[in-house]
């Protein structure tokens, strides 16, 4: 057996032994990139660098990030998908040498292709066994040709043409996240999880015994605005391979819940609810995913709480649904306890889990019981003869429960009706919500750098108005407005509002410089440079300040980007709105004018 932890240690010493810096996971909430409600992949967190902005830490990187992927809750239940998982990730940023002396020049596909090789064969890493590999390449459009170069590597490597498929852009290709931006073509490793005497010659991607494992997109190209794919000046790697997948494939698994990622959680549903996994597989399954997902998401440094809104929706979304299944298996008040299980498996490697135990655990009780309310209203409303749409949309009642109650009292439910009112209603919010969810690169647009940097001063003017440790606990930009979150326990006057936005707007008068300067972490917490306390950063941090030098600027803080380089040009910073976010924590919108 090689426990997920193990693949974790060797994962990072292996890259690490070919040049690359280990970074710490980021935040599951992504900063100011609100194209997205969490971080989806681990190159959420590195957008400014794949964007040309340097690293300081080099050209190569590898870490393990922590993910959240909202687009299959549907699906989850099956013996792969999941909700929350973590991503064994490494990058090249570039494809020449350093201009910067940092680290080691980057690299593109043939190492790339050589070392995930490498790593998944080598019996020192996972030793998978070579004769139930196969690969995909793009196999090319009238956008871009075919990638005989992947082709060529993994053919020298000892892959069978047979089993390299050569697949359309809906298989073999990334992005641009939006209508414009950095694409490429990938390459996608699977193994064969059926017997292993019966690996077939070729390979067929719709084959469920044909599992994915890895995938290395090549950032090579840039969509313009005219539809066209021209050569990007800074080629970057980007890879990826799913822990609880690769967890489950070294170790003979065909069921990702039958790894030690999962087993401790199936346990305590098992004994609470005196049944068995065998026996109530998707239940469990989903009660399982959606709670480790939910106790990530509370566990976060960020304070996201069940809501209506954004990721405190898709919070409640999935709270909800595992109180469904539960009742299904016959057990309630079991959310905290589930969570415990959780954190006890994750504790050492996020101990943020830990710290914010609690909190965490509280929210799971008190949104599960907020849901039994909710069932109990949606009964009565029920025996009044309200349609399944609306006890649905309106009062969070499952249609499964519904036709349950239905099929007891001899009513029959017409379900395409349902689901009519249901694709019209869904029709409606992706309109309502276009834009939003794209896929994860962060706008680096001139409005946008503009309120980014506002940001900075609002932080600043802050601490100088409250007079306290004011820290940023969320920030959310968009190229119209800002939107910051931060701890404060009242409500600001209007007194202090004015304040904060003169203070702003004086900054902005005078001009000043925006700086950056690359600095040990410990260096730059002596300079008094504001950061997150709860994330994590590597041994050298981006410092940008505004004003002449770091020793006597108004601003100074640890960030990734992106900033317009005076603020002259930010025009008038005008606040429009000041709320609660949730116990402690308020949050400002803010726009320029």
């Amino acid at each position: 057996m090689i426990t997920a932890h193990e693949i974790r240690k060797k994962y990072l010493e292996f890259f690490k032994s070919k040049g690359h810096a280990v970074i710490p996971s980021a935040s599951l909430i992504p900063e100011n990139d609100p194209s997205v409600l969490f971080t989806t992949a681990g190159m959420h967190p590195l957008v400014p660098y794949l964007l040309g902005q340097k690293h300081p830490l080099g050209n190569r990187l590898t870490d393990v990030q922590k993910c959240v992927r909202t687009g299959d809750i549907d699906e989850v239940g099956d013996y792969s998908h999941h909700t929350f998982f973590e991503m064994l990730g490494n990058w090249s940023l570039g494809d020449s040498s350093d201009p910067n002396g940092i680290g080691q020049a980057g690299y593109f596909k043939h190492e790339a292709i050589e070392w995930s090789y490498e790593f998944l064969t080598s019996p020192e890493w996972l030793g998978l066994d070579k004769n139930r590999i196969a690969v995909s390449v793009f196999q090319g459009d009238s956008d871009a040709p075919f990638d005989d170069e992947a082709f060529a590597i993994w053919k020298k490597l000892g892959i069978p043409e047979e089993r390299i498929a050569k697949l359309p852009k809906k298989n073999n290709w990334w992005g641009p996240a939006g209508e414009t931006g950095p694409c490429g073509p990938d390459t996608e490793m699977f193994y064969w999880v059926g017997d292993p005497a019966q690996v077939p010659e070729s390979f067929n991607d719709d084959s469920p015994l044909w599992l994915e494992v890895w995938n290395d997109v090549f950032m090579q190209y840039n969509k313009t605005k005219s539809g066209e794919f021209e050569p990007l000046s800074q080629k970057n790697v980007d890879t990826g391979m799913g822990l609880e997948r690769t967890t489950a494939v070294v170790n003979g698994f065909n069921d990702n819940y039958k790894t030690e990622l999962f087993v401790p959680i199936i346990e305590r549903i098992e004994m609470l609810s005196f049944k068995k996994y065998d026996d109530y597989v998707k239940e469990m399954r989903i009660i399982a995913d959606h709670l480790k997902a939910s106790v990530f998401i509370l566990g976060d440094e960020k304070g996201i709480v069940p809501s209506n809104t954004g990721q405190g929706y898709v919070l409640r979304r999935l709270i909800r649904r595992a109180v469904r299944y539960g009742k299904q298996l016959g057990i309630k008040a079991f959310t905290s306890d589930v969570g415990e299980v959780v954190i006890q498996i994750y504790k050492d490697v996020y101990p943020e889990l830990s710290k914010n135990k609690d909190f965490v655990l509280s929210n799971l009780s008190q949104e599960e019981e907020k849901f039994e309310k909710t069932l109990e209203h949606g009964l009565k409303e029920f025996d009044k003869g309200v349609s399944p749409f609306v006890l649905f949309t309106t009062y969070g009642f499952p249609l499964e429960m519904t036709k349950e109650l239905a099929q007891e009292k001899g009513i029959s439910i017409d379900e395409d009706a349902f689901y009519e009112e249901l694709k019209h209603h869904q029709d409606l919010s992706r309109t309502a919500s276009a834009g939003m969810f794209k896929g994860g690169l962060a706008d680096a647009g001139d409005e946008t750098k503009k309120l980014h940097t506002a940001t900075h001063l609002l932080l600043q003017a802050l601490k100088d108005v409250l007079q306290e440790n004011i820290m940023q606990k969320g920030s959310n930009i968009t190229s119209e407005r800002l939107r910051f979150d931060f701890n404060h326990g009242t409500k600001l006057t209007d007194e202090e509002k004015k304040q904060v936005e003169d203070i702003v707007n004086e900054k902005i008068k005078a001009d000043l410089p925006m700086n950056r300067v690359l600095m040990k972490k410990e260096d730059a917490e002596k300079t008094g440079a504001s950061h997150a306390f709860g994330d994590k950063y590597g041994d050298e941090v981006s410092v940008y300040y505004i004003g002449d030098s770091l020793e006597t600027a108004y601003s100074k803080e640890f960030c990734g980007g992106p900033h317009v380089e005076r603020t002259g040009v930010l025009g008038h910073f005008k606040i429009t709105k000041e709320e609660a976010v949730s116990a402690g924590v308020r949050r400002i919108k803010a726009i320029l004018e």
